[in-house]
């Protein structure tokens, strides 16, 4: 039963009857979804889910556009069959729930999907993107996983690895202005880390009044003053992906 008292602050989006175009597969001992656009490639983009999962509907339509996009995206469920978030949960339990589905800690999985795209689907330069507790994973592989080639990371929760910055690929940090869950004092912090750090490119990008969740999950038909923010961060992740993949 969900706490009146602290809601969820996350937006589940607005793609609920979006049933994607891609399919799901078995990828060694996790599920994934996968989408492959109609000419071949070798390059693909691991794409790793929030705190909803990886079968929200939000989450696909973007595997799905990067697709179309020219690139193999895969969404496994780096959860491991443990049950996603759900926005009737009780926030005040959120704490316990998520030091159970660590975003440190998925090594493993990335091992056996990147296996994957390489031997069964060809792909050659492999990047990742990742939202919100995806986000933070995704600067955790920045950190030491040397097959990968990139990464963007939308609105990463900072917290979760704020004394690590030493990137070892190019990588793309976008945040919104209004982000309750992640202040801009973190925002400059990180920046300032990486400028003190980093010897690889990376770019921080604030988006003008967006809140958290806001490429993937805000709400269009109901803030149709945000739209362009969340166009021009969807576009600013391909051309990031195009750039070095």
């Amino acid at each position: 039963m969900a706490n009146e008292s602290r809601p969820c602050p996350c937006d589940i989006g607005d793609r609920f009857d979006y049933g994607g175009r891609g399919q799901e597969v078995q990828v060694g001992h996790i599920k994934a979804y996968i989408c492959k656009p109609s000419a071949s490639t070798d390059k693909a983009v691991i794409v790793i889910h929030d705190i909803f999962g990886w079968q929200l509907p939000n989450t696909r339509y973007i595997a799905d556009m990067l697709t179309t996009n020219g690139y193999i995206a895969i969404c496994p469920d780096f959860f491991v069959g443990q049950e996603a978030w759900k926005p009737s949960n009780d926030w005040a339990s959120f704490n316990d729930w998520v030091k159970t589905r660590d975003a440190g800690k998925i090594d493993k999985e990335v091992d056996v999907v990147i296996k994957y795209l390489k031997d069964q689907c060809g792909a050659e330069k492999i990047g990742v993107i990742g939202f919100c507790w995806g986000g933070a994973a995704v600067q955790h592989l920045m950190l030491k996983n040397l097959h990968l080639k990139t990464g963007v990371s939308l609105y990463g929760v900072i917290s979760r690895f704020e004394d690590k910055h030493s990137l070892l690929h190019p990588t793309f940090f976008i945040f919104g202005e209004k982000d309750n869950i992640i202040p801009l004092e973190q925002v400059t912090l990180l920046e300032q880390k990486l400028k003190q750090n980093c010897k690889v490119d990376y770019e921080i990008k604030i988006y003008p009044g967006q809140t958290h969740g806001f490429v993937h999950r805000k709400r269009e038909d109901i803030n149709p003053q945000d739209k362009p923010f969340i166009e021009e961060g969807r576009k600013d992740m391909i051309n990031w992906l195009n750039k070095y993949l």
